[in-house]
């Protein structure tokens, strides 16, 4: 007789425990101000192996569109709002108005709170930048990392491990890189979730690289030491040209002038300048700089491919849901030359034994906006701003068992407010938060459908766009509008706001109903940061 009752145990013991062999582990993996065309996959020349088969195996999107910058973007990403709507509209700044509130409101729902109700554990190391003091608070099991942005990749006391009573890991300072620890504590998050293996994991990996200071280790930067004197200029070209054979854009697109930049405290502003126009001594120095930044890239995708061995040896790859992305375009903060010390207007040109020690403990470099414009080609701008360059991310996304599309490359417009719908349908979830989702579940897409058209929409420090359709309405701070057929023009070269006045218009009054629903409006005069000047007040 015990026979019969252990079967029908067998049969009822997913029903008992939420166990569902059907539902996937989900790996949302989030790089930090990564360029367009820094992968291997969309053109890049810096070795991504890991990723690059991950997005040549799955689907790569190159309509894949995030917030600018990295607070509203992190917000926009954990609970699929519009960033302002949960009060993140800037940074970790609270101004005093709704949308700017610099810390996620209480009512909104991230994405660990929403996988609960489908018996999910999640966990998240590295960067969280939520303006709140605890991950753990908002759905996560267990967090190590950083708060805010990494202020150096060589202290262990700089990451956090919490909750407090959790017991730490010890490090040699003298072997210990940011970078490698964020993804020790991803494995020893997973061996957890193993220790209940009836409950799906939700692991979200947010790397702080390759976001200043520029720091790695000294045998990644001698990898590419020799790569970029050729230049940001050559790169550009470079970069393009293995898009289109990729197929990330088409055969037709045009390499954008170099772009624009504004220095801190936007006391300057100008052009990129061509590559040997820039004194030679500075090209040195730059040329390193961009070396580090690679290394950064190439280190990052080597812990990657130790998490994706880890779930290939368990067992679990198959049916885990790997999301890919970056949180803005790459930074080109402030000028040409980057920045030393701090993020200022302060930049040392490193010269003979002083280029060896860049990149290491007690330094500090930003690349530039040069090599930040290679980064982003061939997009117009950069972090901060809503032209291309801007917002448009790397989108690679693998499931195997989710029969998706493969070996795919989806050029429908998508945005990371998308992936909080896209989890929960994967996991069959349902969402349970009073505010409305705006965002679309992409799984239906990723099987090779279509969208109906939909509008997507944009503001950062006054920097707003609209994408609708084949139109894109885009504009930097108090100045007018900017209209691109999209289809046709993506690098944003023919602005034809003039001769279509009806649909800019148009499109202008739906993103001023748009930015009043989602507490945008009235847009803020000082954002009380030393990089922003004060302007004029709205007219509002």
């Amino acid at each position: 007789m015990k026979a019969p009752y252990f079967l029908i145990s067998l049969l009822l013991y997913p029903f008992l425990t939420g166990a569902d062999e059907k539902t996937p582990n989900i790996l949302l993996i989030v790089a930090d101000d990564l360029g367009y065309s820094d992968l291997g996959c969309y053109g890049g020349e810096i070795e991504t192996p890991n990723l690059d088969q991950l997005g040549r195996d799955g689907v790569r999107l190159t309509r894949f569109y995030n917030t600018g910058r990295c607070c509203p973007s992190r917000a926009a990403i954990l609970t699929g709002q519009y960033p302002h709507r949960v009060g993140l509209g800037h940074m970790t700044q609270d101004i005093g108005r709704p949308g700017y509130r610099g810390s996620v409101s209480e009512d909104a729902v991230t994405i660990a709170q929403a996988l609960a109700a489908k018996n999910y554990r999640s966990f998240l190391s590295g960067k969280w930048h939520l303006g709140t003091d605890d991950p753990t608070k908002h759905g996560f099991e267990e967090f190590y990392g950083t708060l805010v942005s990494a202020k150096t990749f060589w202290a262990p006391d700089h990451y956090l491990r919490l909750p407090a009573d959790r017991k730490k890991r010890e490090y040699d300072r003298k072997n210990f890189y940011g970078t490698d620890a964020v993804t020790d504590h991803a494995l020893d998050f997973l061996d957890l979730a193993r220790e209940t293996p009836e409950q799906p994991w939700f692991l979200y990996l947010a790397y702080h690289a390759p976001h200043f200071p520029l720091q790695a280790p000294k045998e990644d930067i001698a990898k590419y030491a020799d790569d970029y004197h050729v230049g940001w200029d050559a790169l550009r070209e470079m970069r393009l040209a293995r898009m289109k054979v990729e197929g990330i854009v088409p055969e037709d697109t045009p390499l954008t002038p170099l772009s624009r930049w504004w220095n801190h405290g936007e006391t300057k502003s100008g052009t990129n300048p061509e590559w040997f126009a820039v004194p030679r001594a500075d090209r040195v120095d730059l040329a390193r700089r961009m070396a580090i930044y690679a290394a950064m890239i190439d280190r990052m995708d080597r812990n990657i491919g130790r998490v994706l061995a880890e779930l290939k040896a368990k067992g679990e790859f198959e049916n885990t849901l790997i999301v890919f992305t970056s949180d803005n375009g790459a930074c080109a903060e402030w000028d040409p030359y980057g920045f030393d010390i701090k993020s200022s207007n302060q930049n040392i040109r490193h010269e003979g034994e002083q280029l060896e020690q860049m990149g290491g403990p007690g330094t500090y470099h930003s690349v530039g906006s040069g090599w930040a414009n290679a980064s982003n080609t061939p997009w117009r701008l950069q972090k901060h701003f809503c032209h291309e360059g801007g917002i448009a991310s790397p989108g690679i996304i693998h499931w195997p068992s989710g029969q998706l599309e493969t070996e795919a490359i989806v050029d429908t417009p998508a945005h990371i407010i998308d992936l909080l719908p896209t989890f929960l349908a994967a996991a069959e979830a349902n969402y349970e938060g009073t505010l409305p989702l705006p965002g679309t579940n992409l799984v239906p897409l990723l099987r090779g459908g279509e969208f109906a058209p939909r509008r997507l929409f944009f503001e950062h420090e006054g920097n707003r766009a609209v994408i609708t359709n084949s139109w894109k309405l885009v504009a930097l701070r108090e100045e007018p509008w900017e209209l691109y057929n999209t289809w046709e023009d993506r690098t944003e070269l023919k602005n034809v706001a003039a001769e279509f006045p009806n649909i800019t218009e148009g499109i202008a009054r739906r993103w001023e109903s748009w930015a009043e629903e989602n507490l945008v409006t009235p847009l803020p005069n000082d954002y009380q940061v030393p990089y922003l000047r004060v302007s004029k007040p709205s007219a509002d």
